[in-house]
Parts: C-alpha cells; structure tokens; sequence
C-alpha cells in the first residue's frame, strides 16, 4: 500500500513538472492563431513603405506638410465608410441595454456575474436571450424613462429621448502607462510628462492629477451621446433649406447604405471600442479569446491606403485629374464653380458607386471627409517617427480649442479638389459633428506577412 501511495505521488511529480514534448522546448501547444481570416467588410492593406505628404501645389499655401519617407505595417481596413444603418446598430444596442437594465432582465449578479472575490459585478452581465417587449402595458411603465417626457413630446409621439443613449466604456491609456508605470523598472520611474517631473501621479479624463494606485490607474472610463447630430444639417449652412436631410438622412431606409454623418471624432472613437467588444464577445462564446481591436486609422494609415500603392499619385485613383477619359467625375465633391450635381450627387451619395482604389478601397475621396486617430499639429511631420507615424494628444476639458483638433482627411460633397488629394490635411475639433465628416475603422494585422507565409530573407 505505502509503495502503491509513493508511486502515485511520484506520477504526480512528474505530470505535474511535464507540458509534453518529451522534455523538449516546443512552445505552449493548441493556440488558436486565426488572423489569417479576413473580417467582414474589410479589405487587406499590406505594409509598404511611400513618399508622405503633398503631391501638389499647396493651393491655400497652408504649409502645414512636408514630404517624408515612411512605413506603415499591414492592416485592415473597411472598404467604404461607416454607413448609417450600421452605426443605427450601435445607436440600437445602447438604446436595448438600457432598457434591460429598466426591465430588469440582467442575469442574476451573485450566481453569474460574479468576480473571482466573490463579490457582485456592477453592472451585472445583460441576458440578451430575452427579447424585449416594447409595447406590453407594465413594459411601457417601467420604459417610460427611456421617452421624451410628455411636454416635449411632438404631436403626442412617443420617440425614444437620444438624450438618454450614452454608452459607458473604458480604454487603456498606453502612453501614461508607459512613461509612469514602473514594474520596478528604473529607467520608467514615475515621470510627469506635463510637469517635467518624476512624481506619482497621472492626469484623469477630468484633468485632475490623481495618484498611481495600480494597473487599474490607467483604464480610463468614458461616457459618450451615441445619437448623431442630425441639426448638423441646418447648423452647417446658413441661408440654406436643408430641413429634410435633418429629419430624413438617419432614419429613412433610403440612406441607409449612404455613409454616416454628424458624429463627433469621440463619438466615432466609441464606435470602435463597441464594434471590438462586439466581436470580442462573440468569440468568447466560441471558444476564442485573444483581442480584435477596431481603432481610427492613424493619419500616416488613411494616406497610404488612399494612394493604394502608387506611391506619387495625386488621388486615389491614381491620376492627377478628377475626371476620367470620358470626361465624367471620379468622386463626388465640389466641382468646377459650384454645381454640385455634375458629379452625380447633390449631398452625399450611396457608399460604393464610385470606383475603388487599388487597394480595394471606396471613396477615400469626396462624399465625406473621415476622422483619423491622429491629433493635428501644422508641425507634426517634422516630429513624428518615419515608422508608423503618428501624433496623439488626449485633449482636457480645460484645454484649449486647439488641443482638440483631430486630423480629417479625404476631402467631402462640398469640398472642392484640393482637399481630396492624397497630400491633403486638414482639422476639425473632436466635439464637432460635421454634416461632411464620417469615418471608416481600422484593424492591426496580426500575422507572418500579408500573404500568410512565413517571412524569410536569403
């Protein structure tokens, strides 16, 4: 029996000390590495080097470019712009967690949704199993919050109030993390990067200097309006009838496949964080965990995708002219001295109609002008890396206006040729919703090379 207990405990030892491979270095084994898979909706765009900047004359003699040589790594990007009826199912999924969570119907906190203390999420997980009954008489009792209170209310319509569509989320601030976070690293000590001193503290999304605890110092916690401006319309123009695009664009399934307008660079910047959880939960369910992360392009990201290859071209369809051998335009924008429907659009039109670049890619020029990750400095391409460039700046609330601008580039219906130049940059504050600014996301390629195959140099 005693020889029968010590071979057992030596078995043990030995299962134990043992990942397989015969005690060889073979690596942690069953990884799931699916990043060949394309998802939907995107395009590949393969890492490359290119010529940065203009390719022209600078018209407004802005001189805010220069021309540089960089590289950017392989990624992912959306064929067209974000179009309405998808950013809707952003608006549509805020608007149905918010009434789970009236309606009660959250899975129950201490057998689920608890953490590894035992201690109760809050909030607790949402059991989106249960369809949501809109228009049972207790249902329509407990959602009342979720409607426009009756005294606001437009020929007695119960409308949903979007004041009331805020999505909660967080996001990790790297750059504090790696200037202030030690991990007993003496060349990182807590360095101050606004005061020139080595202290212990970060500045909050509030601007408040708060002291460095753990990790957790560095999740930020956000809160945006997802509901787009839809008075962009109106407030855009002066002088101008542009009252049925207010009411109509985001709603009427006529736009649904055009591309999404009046979201402000945060709200856009939300998107993403939503769209990657969306997935990310999802491949939880099935098995799969690591981290699909939909982000803005970063500026140096949107120009070379919109050159598609070729590395001097003026546009992205790679002429220098905006229209084609038979004499029609190749994008829709502003042309000649103003008749906007020459290139076939009034406003914006359906996402897809004109041809794609090279790479694949829609309307990188003309219909709207599209948000980058980027924050925009007139000098930023003097110092900024040539690998991967890019400038960031989380603006305050006590900023200044110009420490929100956030790079636009692509040039919009009412804008005329210049800004739709690949060169071209320009800037709208990050609280501003344009009815001329949508966006498009972007996904960092993970993998051997754009091919799939293993990189080798001989």
């Amino acid at each position: 029996m005693k020889k029968l207990a010590y071979l057992s405990v030596v078995l043990l030892i030995i299962s134990g000390c043992s990942s397989g491979g015969n005690g060889e270095l073979i690596g942690v084994q069953n990884r799931n590495a699916n990043y060949s898979a394309p998802p939907f909706g995107m395009v590949l765009v393969p890492k490359g080097s290119y010529r940065m900047g203009p390719s022209d004359q600078d018209v407004p003699w802005a001189t805010t470019a220069q021309s540089k040589t960089v590289s950017v790594p392989a990624f992912w990007m959306d064929e067209t712009e974000i179009t309405n009826n998808e950013y809707r199912q952003f608006v549509y999924w805020v608007r149905d967690s918010l009434a789970y969570r009236l309606l009660g119907e959250q899975i129950d906190a201490y057998l689920i949704s608890e953490d590894q203390y035992g201690e109760p999420i809050d909030p607790p997980f949402i059991n989106w199993e249960e369809p949501i009954n809109w228009y049972g008489e207790e249902e329509k009792t407990i959602l009342e919050d979720l409607y426009y209170p009756e005294h606001e209310r437009f020929f007695r319509r119960r409308d949903i109030d979007t004041r009331k569509l805020v999505y909660d989320y967080f996001w990790i601030d790297y750059h504090q993390a790696a200037q202030k976070f030690t991990f007993e690293n003496e060349a990182r000590r807590h360095y101050n990067y606004k005061t020139g001193q080595y202290d212990g503290e970060i500045y909050n999304l509030e601007g408040k200097r708060v002291p460095i605890k753990d990790r957790s110092s560095f999740i930020m916690h956000d809160k945006v309006h997802v509901y787009p401006d839809t008075l962009c319309w109106i407030g855009d123009f002066s002088y101008s009838y542009n009252e049925p695009m207010t009411s109509m664009y985001f709603w009427s399934p006529s736009y649904d496949n055009y591309p999404v307008v009046g979201v402000t660079w945060k709200q856009a910047t939300a998107f993403c964080v939503w769209r990657t959880q969306l997935l990310n939960n999802y491949l939880i369910t099935v098995g799969q965990t690591f981290e699909q992360d939909y982000r803005l392009p970063i500026e140096g990201e949107w120009e070379y995708a919109a050159r598609g290859g070729n590395d001097l071209a003026v546009y992205p369809w790679g002429g220098p002219y905006t229209r084609n051998d038979r004499g029609c335009f190749l994008a829709n924008f502003k042309p000649l001295r103003g008749d906007y429907l020459d290139d076939g659009g009034m406003y914006t039109v359906e996402v897809a109609i004109y041809e794609a670049n090279d790479f694949g890619l829609y309307d990188m020029a003309g219909n709207v002008a599209e948000w980058t990750s980027s924050a925009f400095d007139e000098s930023s391409y003097t110092f900024t890396h040539d690998l991967s460039p890019d400038y960031k700046y989380n603006a305050l609330p006590d900023d200044l206006p110009v420490m929100k601008r956030k790079v636009v580039r692509g040039g919009s219906w009412k804008d005329i040729a210049y800004y739709l130049q690949n060169g071209s940059r320009t800037y709208e504050y990050q609280d501003s919703a344009k009815s001329y600014i949508g966006f498009r996301c972007v996904r960092t390629y993970m993998g051997p090379d754009e091919t799939g195959a293993s990189s080798k140099v001989y």
